[in-house]
């Protein structure tokens, strides 16, 4: 399990342009199993956390609006010079919080790469 994880984390940094950082966290527990930044300063694992919150907040809001058959595929934050995804996976137990440059990112790709691992986190987690 750690092997794959490092490995995705290795694969982000290698492929994904622009990468600042990424952590992989269960939304039921708020449990981080994995987090990698190439900022020192720049914490995913606190930043998951607080990312958490944003997700719980729209599946609630989504069960108050009762929309059936809806559920929360991703989110996007634009900030002034970051983008923050937050990808969840199809089963509802587990995100990927992503951070890139958004001068150097290409979300087409990005997004892409990142379909491709939660689907494989879902697998192995």
């Amino acid at each position: 399990m750690s092997d794959f994880l490092k490995q995705f984390g290795e694969d982000l940094k290698k492929n994904v342009p622009g990468f600042i950082a990424v952590a992989v966290a269960e939304i039921q527990t708020g449990m981080s199993y994995y987090s990698n930044s190439v900022l020192s300063d720049f914490d995913p694992e606190l930043a998951s956390a607080y990312n958490l919150e944003v997700v719980k907040a729209k599946m609630n809001a989504i069960k108050a609006l009762k929309l059936e058959g809806q559920a929360v595929d991703n989110i996007m934050i634009t900030l002034t010079s970051q983008i923050h995804i937050i990808d969840v996976s199809d089963s509802g137990d587990y995100f990927i919080y992503l951070a890139v440059d958004s001068n150097k990112a290409n979300l087409g790709m990005t997004k892409s790469i990142l379909n491709k691992y939660k689907k494989d986190i879902t697998q192995k987690l």
